[in-house]
């Protein structure tokens, strides 16, 4: 296993982060996307820890709070040197402040998730999106209250858009608060909009990132193909989500299964060693329901990509450029010395 720096904090989690949405889950999406048993959580966190993973991702809306007291009770005494990040925002009840960014949501449920994960501090505690009623300055204020409370190490996001991140972290910075040193978020070879807006301010601003859905809901898991999905009861042949453009998407199999094939590996292996081979990634956020699925993605740490092997599933899978990028493209050839400048260019062709 690597590990890599959180952030610009001062400690180090494994590349590969072992998410707990799978843990639980008895009705609805959760049984649905997991369904696993105290007994199948225990193998899987084990496993995971002999694989030399550090880092756990939950949340307090997973099955109803049911994953955190599951992963509290798999790591039991080995807690103390793992790094167990969970979240806040969903709906945890029918009362109306049962949801939200608010102060009371926030500390009602940090201390429910504290309960559950049989834990006295969360390492990393993240809103788990945008809250359109509460101001960011209440949630920042209430994060960094319990950082120092010492229930909380560092605050993260997730789902937000980024110029939402520059603001609370500017906020932060005027009123002294807690910035967020994470963001969670969607990235997938059939999903690389982050690379529009967020990419670049999460390098310019040393936040590290967490890829949630790797695999793009199992799109990418080599089960699913042009010619029909290879296993009837995979999670994305009930749930279509996130969101794929199927068209181009299979063309991105093809061109991982060709990859795949000669690198002596798997599809999935494929997509998690592109997005380990981003520099704008911290750490990917696996899910599995079985050991074997674990032990597939596990192997992805072991696969390294070649040049070639990495330009063309960039060119596969690339996004159209928009503007305003394609002219800051076009206007900063101008500041690289000894090109030819694309204003000349476009004079000498009128």
């Amino acid at each position: 296993m690597e590990y890599q720096q959180l952030g610009n904090t001062g400690i180090f989690v494994s590349k590969l982060c072992m998410g707990a949405m799978t843990f639980g889950g008895s009705e609805g999406i959760f049984k649905t996307i997991g369904g696993l048993n105290q007994h199948d959580v225990d193998a899987l966190v084990e496993n995971s820890i002999d694989a030399g993973i550090n880092f756990f991702d939950t949340a307090n809306v997973y099955s109803a709070g049911e994953s955190e007291t599951m992963l509290g009770k798999s790591l039991g005494s080995k807690r103390k040197d793992m790094v167990v990040a969970t979240k806040v925002y969903g709906r945890m009840g029918k009362g109306p402040n049962q949801i939200g960014l608010s102060r009371l949501n926030i500390m009602q449920e940090a201390e429910a998730s504290l309960l559950r994960l049989n834990t006295d501090y969360i390492d990393l505690y993240q809103i788990h999106g945008f809250d359109p009623l509460t101001p960011f300055e209440e949630t920042l204020s209430a994060l960094t209250d319990l950082v120092r409370q010492g229930k909380v190490r560092y605050i993260g996001c997730s789902n937000l858009a980024a110029w939402q991140i520059m603001k609370c972290q500017g906020i932060s910075a005027m009123k002294h608060l807690e910035k967020f040193v994470t963001l969670q978020a969607y990235y997938s070879l059939a999903g690389r909009e982050l690379e529009r807006e967020i990419v670049p301010m999460l390098l310019d601003q040393r936040i590290g990132l967490l890829v949630w859905s790797p695999l793009a809901g199992g799109f990418l898991s080599g089960k699913f193909t042009r010619h029909g999905a290879s296993d009837g009861e995979a999670r994305r042949a009930k749930f279509t989500f996130p969101p794929v453009n199927e068209a181009k998407g299979y063309d991105i199999v093809d061109v991982m299964q060709k990859i795949a094939g000669r690198r002596n590996a798997t599809v999935a292996q494929v997509a998690l060693s592109w997005l380990l081979h981003q520099p704008s990634v911290t750490s990917v956020i696996i899910g599995a329901k079985k050991t074997s699925q674990l032990k597939d993605n596990l192997g992805a740490v072991d696969l390294k990509l070649d040049h070639e092997d990495l330009k063309e599933l960039d060119e596969v899978s690339k996004l159209t450029p928009e503007y305003p990028g394609w002219m800051f493209g076009f206007q900063g050839s101008d500041r690289r010395p000894g090109s030819v400048r694309n204003w000349e260019r476009f004079a000498a062709a009128k």
